[in-house]
């Protein structure tokens, strides 16, 4: 680590330190951690990528945990106080792991896999007993998971109820398109400028176009919310 890097002090690390992470690599550590830990009932999450933004549409990720029953829970903007449980452990495993003596990604790894057993294996933290001993739940959630069997437990049907839940607002440009997971949709021209709200009928599996009181302007085959474009994270078309 540069000179630079160590000025920044505990909880800091030096220019290009973090890099966005890919979704297919961060899909590539949860099966992993799947494998060992079992599936989990949901997850939390915040609106940063790559799982999503506030009030849009699922990323191809949040899809993903979707078809394999995973509950996807987000946290209000800027409220990571709503998470508090984690972010004080995360907040202790930085602190006992000191990053700041790490001179690279792999070496804080390398702390991070000593202090985080002991954190929560042996650490008196619950009535003087360890996490593990207080909520044995933590050694396995008792959904196996294996990675070659991925395919025959993901279901599309609670990704698609999931989704039709949501409705999204998008502006129709001059030529009359609109753009879902950056794939763009005709509408219609004589609907340029105005703001319109679009749904998923789950059981057609097509988008419904709708004006601002309601009135359907069109629907179209949701081509993109499929099996296999949402196991290979390809729903989002990538320019």
């Amino acid at each position: 680590m540069s000179a630079a890097g160590r000025r920044c002090g505990p909880g800091f690390f030096p220019p290009g330190y973090w890099a966005e992470v890919e979704p297919a690599a961060v899909r590539d550590e949860l099966r992993r951690g799947f494998g060992r830990w079992g599936l989990p009932g949901s997850f939390r999450l915040d609106n940063g990528g790559p799982w999503g933004s506030s009030g849009d549409l699922p990323t191809d990720l949040g899809l993903w945990l979707l078809g394999l029953g995973v509950g996807l829970l987000f946290n209000p903007p800027c409220r990571p106080d709503m998470n508090g449980v984690v972010e004080r452990s995360q907040g202790t495993g930085k602190r006992w792991a000191e990053p700041w003596d790490c001179a690279t990604p792999a070496e804080l790894q390398r702390h991070l896999d000593r202090m985080d057993p002991i954190l929560r294996d042996e650490y008196p933290s619950a009535g003087g007993r360890s996490r593990l001993e207080a909520f044995p739940g933590l050694a396995h959630s008792g959904r196996s998971y294996t990675a070659a069997s991925e395919r025959r437990q993901w279901d599309l049907e609670p990704v698609l109820a999931h989704v039709a839940e949501y409705a999204v607002v998008r502006r129709v440009d001059r030529s009359g398109m609109v753009s879902l997971y950056n794939r763009t949709r005709y509408v219609g021209k004589a609907h340029g400028g105005q703001d319109i709200y679009v749904t998923l009928d789950p059981l057609r599996r097509e988008w419904v176009f709708a004006d601002a009181q309601g009135r359907q302007l069109r629907s179209q085959p949701a081509e993109e919310l499929t099996a296999e474009r949402i196991l290979s994270l390809t729903v989002t078309h990538r320019r």
